[in-house]
């Protein structure tokens, strides 16, 4: 659900580089983001994130490619947080959020484009022959302060994270790892004991907000991380200020400095696009993206598949407890017209399965459209003819009200009443979690194996759809329990395919997420969903 893949020294000490003040931007163009904005950022689905060549070009920029040039600011501009915001990378949740992260910070793995875990401050992992213990070897990376990353670092930041009084996002992720007993083998050598056999454990090491930093450390106003940029200063809810850090162990970034910049509103950071006063501006609408995509003053790129948008069918709640009914829904919507009008078609339509194009989806299956006539006849079997049913929406997430609307007209020609109820954006998510019997849904990208185990088993804390099938649960033990790949997939496709008939879960599209960027600015990746690994990769950025 869409609630959607830094650093310190010793603790309380100043970074003993010089921080000179962030330039600020004019006041006119640029409405920097107030405690309130949190609302305008979107909240992240759970992440990970694409591996593409280092440098890809986005496809919005002429001339994207080319030599890197080194120097220079990159000011980025996201919907930011408010005056709560900190640096502390294990409490991230908005995309403002992560980008500071991932600047000042790293992960021991992260999602490719496929959403597989690739190596990062892990140089590579291994299983023992069941599955319940994982040996995770470190490659030779320091921190900002020239300390090198140890595992005393990794366990102190993942036993941190997991903490139960602690609201850390990333703790769901770690539950099958056995803290306790897990240990450092040697400086460089971290044993994972798990719970069970989990054969997606280089998952875990992926998690959204799983960042390692140095053991012991708590305070985090002037962080040190072993990400590619190094902290300057830091005004909550206006800016981050970085500079490029020469000791990275990926290379160290072509820029010499990085501000982050918060804009609430959409307007503030187009305009602040247009105007110069930014090169970079993230999560622009559909209707800006068409303005200025050929006009030549901006670049425009399109993160494909960023968003999956749908609804969720109680499976275990009149009238969405019969199979029937469910299917027939699937076939009232027509897909195409849901992205034209609640997306703007900035997406793909979806195929009632999570996870277009990622690791595990089932390609092959038929692209489902809609049918009419065999809904009506599968409703008048389920003895619901004339059927009246509820949706919940909210404006929590963009498209949402526009879909359901949409939705009510298609199922009107199936002699299907829907009433749209829109709620508080505030308490939405909660609320359709275990209330109603339908309601819209998104989610950010993350694995097909995360989004089966967090939202689709009996015991998942966020199962929307309430489907609860011990068979299903035993599918899903069994291939954590498989070791050969092969055989793992097929299991998934047998999970997937199951879901595809009886699940609750239409999935009708794939949203775009729009960067817009300055002609100058070279090297955004247009390969990688939002959330992932060369997702706002700054440090392979450059300026012409």
């Amino acid at each position: 659900m869409d609630r959607p893949h830094a650093s310190r020294p010793a603790p309380g000490s100043p970074n003993p580089a010089a921080r000179p003040a962030a330039r600020p931007i004019a006041r006119r163009t640029l409405l920097v983001a107030s405690a309130g904005a949190a609302g305008a950022a979107g909240a992240l689905g759970l992440a990970a994130c694409s591996p593409g060549p280092a440098g890809t070009p986005g496809d919005a920029a002429p001339g994207a490619s080319g030599t890197p040039r080194r120097g220079g600011r990159l000011r980025a501009l996201f919907a930011g947080g408010g005056a709560n915001e900190t640096l502390d990378p294990h409490l991230v949740n908005l995309f403002a959020d992560a980008a500071r992260a991932k600047a000042l910070y790293e992960k021991l793995a992260d999602s490719g484009s496929d959403l597989a875990a690739v190596p990062r401050l892990a140089a590579e992992w291994e299983p023992n022959a069941g599955l319940d213990t994982w040996t995770v070897r470190l490659r030779e990376a320091v921190f900002h302060d020239g300390r090198p990353v140890t595992a005393a670092d990794v366990l102190y930041s993942y036993r941190r994270i997991a903490d139960p009084k602690r609201a850390f996002r990333a703790r769901a992720s770690l539950e099958p790892v056995d803290l306790a007993a897990s240990r450092a083998i040697d400086a460089r050598t971290v044993e994972f004991r798990l719970k069970r056999p989990y054969a997606e454990f280089p998952n875990v090491l992926a998690a959204f907000g799983a960042y390692i930093v140095p053991e012991g450390t708590e305070d985090f106003q002037h962080p040190v991380g072993s990400g590619p940029f190094s902290f300057v200063s830091f005004r909550p809810g206006t800016s981050l200020l970085v500079r490029r850090f020469d000791g990275y162990w990926d290379g160290a970034p072509h820029l010499d400095e990085l501000e982050i910049l918060a804009a609430a509103e959409e307007s503030a950071r187009a305009n602040a696009l247009l105007a110069g006063q930014a090169e970079y501006a993230h999560e622009l609408t559909p209707a800006t993206a068409r303005a200025h995509e050929r006009g030549g003053r901006i670049g425009i790129v399109r993160l494909r598949n960023s968003a999956m948008q749908g609804f969720v069918m109680k499976t275990d709640r009149p009238p969405f407890d019969d199979v029937r009914v469910r299917q027939a829904f699937f076939l009232i919507a027509d897909r195409q017209e849901l992205v034209d009008g609640a997306l703007s078609g900035a997406g793909e339509i979806g195929n009632d399965l999570f996870g277009k194009g990622a690791q595990y989806y089932p390609a092959g299956l038929p692209q489902r459209a809609q049918d009419l006539d065999r809904a009506r006849a599968l409703l008048r079997e389920a003895g619901a003819e004339g059927l009246k049913v509820t949706l919940d929406t909210s404006p929590v997430a963009a498209g949402f009200v526009e879909a359901a609307g949409i939705l009510k007209d298609q199922a009107a020609k199936a002699g299907v009443t829907v009433e749209v109820k829109v709620g508080s954006k505030d308490t939405y998510w909660k609320d359709i979690l275990d209330g109603g019997v339908f309601a819209s849904y998104r989610s950010g990208a993350l694995p097909v194996e995360s989004h089966i185990s967090q939202r689709l088993l009996s015991g998942s804390t966020t199962n929307a759809t309430h489907w609860r099938r011990p068979d299903f649960d035993d599918l899903y033990t069994q291939a954590q329990s498989t070791a050969d790949p092969a055989a793992r997939a097929a299991l998934y496709e047998r999970m997937q395919r199951r879901l595809y008939d009886e699940g609750g879960f239409l999935i009708w599209g794939f949203a775009d997420w729009i960067v817009g960027t300055a002609q100058r600015l070279r090297g955004v990746s247009a390969e990688a969903p939002a959330n992932t690994l060369d997702w706002a990769r700054f440090d392979k950025v450059w300026l012409a």
